[in-house]
C-alpha cells in the first residue's frame, strides 16, 4: 500500500472514525474490576489520539510530499549503488569534455499523478555518481509551441529540503502553477525545471557532498542529472544557462553547488538557507568536524582558486537565511555577486512559494537564455 496513495489515506480516515466511535459506543459498557475498566478506556483514548496523529501526518504528507515512499519514511530506500572517490571536481578523473562526449543518456518519462501532464518523471542511473534515483522535469508552455521549435531553453535545477522529494517543489511549493502564467505573460523566462531526488541515504542530509564510501551527491546533482537533461531536452550545457535553487537544506546545497562549480551553474537561489551545515541536525557533513569546517559556505567561497563568476540570491528572515547571505556578501569579490533579501514569513513551503515570482524574475535577468 503506497504511503501517498488513496487506499492508505482512506484506511487512516476509517481508523480515525472507528477510534472516535468506539468510546462513544463502549465507554459506559466496559465491565470488570476498576483497573481493567481504566485500562480499557485508556486504550480507547490512546487509540483515538494515535489515529488522529496518523491521519494528520498522512494528509499533510500527501499535500506536501515530504516522504514519497515507505522507504523514504523508514530510511530503508536504496539509492546509492557505489560511492568511489571521484576527486575534487567530482568527475572521477575524467575531463568535462569526456563526460559530455560520453554516449547519450536516453530516458523514458512518465506523467506524475496529480501534477498534470507537463511534469514528468524518470528513473536515472547515474553512471558517474553511483546514485540511482528519480528525477522530475517540467517543461515550460513554450517548449511545445511550434514558434519555439528551434529554441534552446535555460534550466533551473530545484533541490528540496530534508525531508523532501523532487515532488515537493511541484506539489508543496506549486512552482509550476506559480510560474506558468508568468512565463505565458513574458514576465519570467521560460525555464525548464528539474527536480532530482535529494534523500539518497535514508533520512540523512547529504549536504550535496561527495563523501567517498558513502555517497556522491554533488556528482549526482551537478554531473549526472545535468548530462541527462542536456541529452534529452532542448537545453544548453553552458553554465550561464543553468541556475540552481533550493529551500532550507536544499538552499545550502544550491549555493554550494554554484560556488564550487561555476563551470556548471551561473546562478543560485537560496531560500532560508545557511552557511554552516551543522544547522541541519541530520547532516552527514556536520558529523565530521573537519568536513563541517571545510563545507561551511564561507570557507568554500574563500577556498575557491579565484572568485567564481556566479550570482547568488539569498533570502529569508533575519536569523533564517538573511544574515547568512550578508556574511557571504561581505566575503564576495568580483565577479561573485551576492544579493541578500530580508523577508517576512516562516520557515515553510507557503513562505518560499510566495517568493518564487521575485526570485525567478531575478533568475530571468541573471541566467542567460542560450
Amino acid at each position: 500500500m503506497s504511503l501517498t496513495g488513496t487506499p492508505f489515506f482512506a484506511t487512516a480516515v476509517a481508523l480515525t472514525v472507528t477510534a472516535v466511535a468506539l468510546p462513544l459506543a463502549l465507554w459506559g459498557k466496559v465491565r470488570g474490576p476498576a483497573a481493567l475498566r481504566l485500562a480499557a478506556r485508556g486504550s480507547m483514548v490512546v487509540f483515538a489520539q494515535a489515529t488522529a496523529v496518523l491521519l494528520v501526518f498522512v494528509a499533510v504528507n500527501r499535500d506536501m510530499n515530504f516522504y514519497a515512499s515507505w522507504g523514504d519514511l523508514l530510511g530503508t530506500g536504496k539509492y546509492v549503488t557505489a560511492a568511489p572517490d571521484l576527486g575534487p571536481d567530482g568527475l572521477g578523473g575524467k575531463k568535462a569534455e569526456e563526460v559530455k562526449a560520453a554516449p547519450k543518456v536516453r530516458q523514458e518519462f512518465q506523467p506524475v499523478e496529480g501534477l498534470g501532464g507537463r511534469v514528468r518523471k524518470t528513473e536515472l542511473d547515474g553512471k558517474v555518481s553511483g546514485v540511482k534515483g528519480d528525477v522530475m522535469v517540467w517543461l515550460p508552455p513554450q517548449y511545445d509551441d511550434p514558434a519555439y521549435k528551434d529554441r534552446t531553453f535555460p534550466v533551473v535545477e530545484l533541490i528540496p529540503g530534508i525531508p523532501g522529494t523532487g515532488k515537493s517543489w511541484f506539489q508543496g511549493l506549486k512552482a509550476h502553477e506559480v510560474l506558468e502564467p508568468l512565463m505565458k505573460q513574458g514576465k519570467v523566462q521560460p525555464f525548464v525545471l528539474v527536480s532530482p531526488r535529494a534523500m539518497l541515504l535514508g533520512n540523512a542530509d547529504t549536504g550535496c557532498a561527495n563523501i567517498p564510501g558513502k555517497v556522491n551527491a554533488d556528482s549526482w546533482f551537478s554531473v549526472d542529472v545535468r548530462k541527462m537533461v542536456t541529452d534529452n531536452f532542448r537545453v544548453s550545457g553552458e553554465a550561464r544557462s543553468w541556475g540552481v535553487a533550493g529551500y532550507s537544506a536544499g538552499a545550502y546545497c544550491a549555493a554550494k553547488l554554484a560556488i564550487l562549480h561555476p563551470d556548471r551553474y551561473g546562478a543560485a537561489v537560496s531560500l532560508s538557507g545557511y552557511n554552516d551545515p551543522g544547522q541541519e541536525p541530520s547532516s552527514l557533513v556536520a558529523q565530521d568536524p573537519e568536513l563541517r569546517r571545510t563545507h561551511n559556505l564561507k570557507a568554500v567561497l574563500q577556498a575557491a582558486p579565484a572568485p567564481p563568476p556566479v550570482a547568488l540570491w539569498m533570502s529569508g528572515a533575519e536569523q533564517d537565511g538573511y544574515l547568512s547571505g550578508m556574511d557571504l556578501k561581505a566575503l564576495a569579490k568580483e565577479p561573485t555577486t551576492v544579493h541578500a533579501e530580508k523577508v517576512t514569513g516562516g520557515h515553510n513551503l507557503e513562505s518560499w512559494s510566495k517568493q518564487l515570482p521575485q526570485t525567478f524574475d531575478w533568475l530571468s535577468k541573471t541566467v542567460k537564455a542560450p
